[in-house]
């Protein structure tokens, strides 16, 4: 397993040229590729979210696209759409394929596309394809989709439906950098303009190869049992939480807290995988009830307390 954790610190070096800092962003979207699950960021403006997402597809060799998502983007902007063409004097339609054709792509400020948009998104995350009229086009594998959002509720966004968020594998949350760190991106953006030349850490068949050797990792049934309790309490303390995670949380934090064991290189699940993990799985499916956030609580907060009563 220590070989496997040197590729992912090969990895976060190469990332490193190009973004500071942000460690545990970047580790929590490669614990999405290895889940092959897509991921939602949320941090405001400037913090490296669309440079870190470049700079991996970079890296993985991977062809990457994205979306600038606004509030009259179409479904087919995004898809593709058929475009009548002619060839030897006849008229024919061809499919353009739009920018969800790619393998890593990034759909910016998902919450200002209309709820149309969203869907067509959406229908592409779950089943691998798109329907445009009477065709369905695969996409190609690996893909990923990462989405951003502001939490600032603005004026002129659609925010995503809880069904729809519960989609995401993980929901991260970016902070901003330490002063130590501010001060280096101050040095490395506001100097001399440097080309970065980054090196193939990883290709298609590598992550292929990661994504089945995660779901190999073992764990024990003791802690497939902590990750059931854990899930299920989400239900049952009504004093904060008015909806508890789904059956997906449950998966997901099993799948991801064996993501999280291989980055970190060890051979098997630890219950500090599923803690450190259980933040990104469950903030995004569940809703406090009135009372918790009337005193301010966030998920966050909720599933801390949750936390706090697995032995």
């Amino acid at each position: 397993m220590h070989a496997y954790k040197k590729v992912f610190e090969e990895v976060l070096h190469e990332v490193g040229k190009v973004v500071v800092g942000q460690e545990d962003m970047i580790k929590q979207i490669l614990t999405g590729l290895l889940c092959n699950g897509n991921v939602l960021v949320e941090g405001y403006p400037g913090l490296a979210k669309t440079l870190t997402v470049k700079t991996l597809a970079q890296i993985m060799n991977l062809k990457y696209s994205r979306i600038q998502n606004t509030p009259d983007l179409m479904p087919s902007d995004v898809t593709g759409t058929h475009i009548i063409e002619e060839k030897n004097g006849k008229r024919e339609f061809k499919f353009h394929p739009g920018p969800i054709f790619a393998n890593f792509v990034l759909a910016d400020e998902i919450n200002r596309a209309t709820p149309r948009t969203q869907s067509a998104l959406l229908e592409a995350m779950q089943e691998g394809q798109v329907t445009v009229g009477n065709d369905t086009f695969k996409l190609d594998q690996p893909f990923f989709v990462l989405a951003t959002q502001n939490p600032i509720e603005q004026e002129g966004t659609y925010p995503l439906p809880e069904a729809q968020t519960d989609r995401f594998l993980l929901k991260i949350k970016v902070g901003y950098p330490t002063p130590t760190e501010e001060a280096e991106i101050m040095n490395r953006y506001a100097a001399e303009i440097k080309e970065h030349h980054l090196r193939i850490v990883l290709d298609k068949n590598h992550l292929f190869a990661l994504q089945n050797l995660t779901r190999q990792v073992p764990i024990s049934n003791d802690l497939k049992e902590k990750i059931v309790q854990i899930v299920t309490s989400t239900r049952e303390r009504t004093d904060m939480i008015q909806y508890g995670a789904s059956p997906r949380a449950s998966i997901g934090l099993l799948l991801a807290s064996k993501a999280h064991a291989l980055i970190e290189g060890r051979n098997h699940v630890s219950l500090d995988d599923i803690r450190r993990i259980a933040y990104p799985i469950m903030r995004h499916r569940i809703i406090l009830n009135f009372e918790a956030e009337r005193k301010g609580l966030t998920t966050d907060d909720a599933i801390t307390q949750v936390l706090s009563r697995v032995k």
